[in-house]
């Protein structure tokens, strides 16, 4: 009994320390590109600012980014930045645009507990603008990974032929 005490607290505490770490926000001067708040509602669509700055999420099926099938690039739609490539996209039934991984040094991770649990978020490399969740419920065939994405939250660039 005295063991089983023992290893219970020691469990608590080093769910408490991790979880202390992964909880912590990134401070916006992380990032690259710094702007105002006036700036970027200046800047951006409603619905754009909504998701990128407000850590908002659409209607499920409302982007037209659902139906990008061609060879392309889809980027920040606050900043540019290179998110993902079409060869990695999938449709995961959700109504959100959805990736097995990101380009390298694209995206960065946070978390939030907006719903009362810990999600794994992900926001610009370049901005730090909101793009959505990253879940472990992907294809396993190639990273078991489901980078759900808002769609408002980035734009497509059609590969140069």
């Amino acid at each position: 009994m005295k063991n089983f005490l023992y290893l219970l607290l020691v469990g608590c505490f080093a769910l408490t320390s991790c979880q202390s770490k992964a909880q912590k926000k990134p401070k916006s001067e992380q990032f690259e590109i710094q702007k105002s708040d006036a700036e970027w509602k200046k800047e951006l669509t409603d619905s754009e600012y909504y998701i990128l700055r407000q850590a908002g999420t659409e209607r499920p099926y409302s982007s037209d980014l659902n139906k990008v099938k061609e060879a392309g690039t889809f980027v920040c739609a606050a900043c540019e930045n290179p998110l993902y490539k079409t060869k990695h996209k999938f449709d995961s039934g959700t109504g959100w645009p959805s990736f097995d991984r990101p380009i390298e040094n694209g995206v960065f991770y946070s978390t939030d507990n907006k719903l009362g649990y810990t999600r794994n978020e992900v926001l610009c490399a370049k901005c730090g603008g909101h793009l959505g969740h990253v879940f472990n419920d992907g294809p396993p065939e190639t990273t078991g990974k489901r980078y759900c994405m808002n769609g408002d939250a980035m734009d497509f660039v059609p590969e140069s032929k």
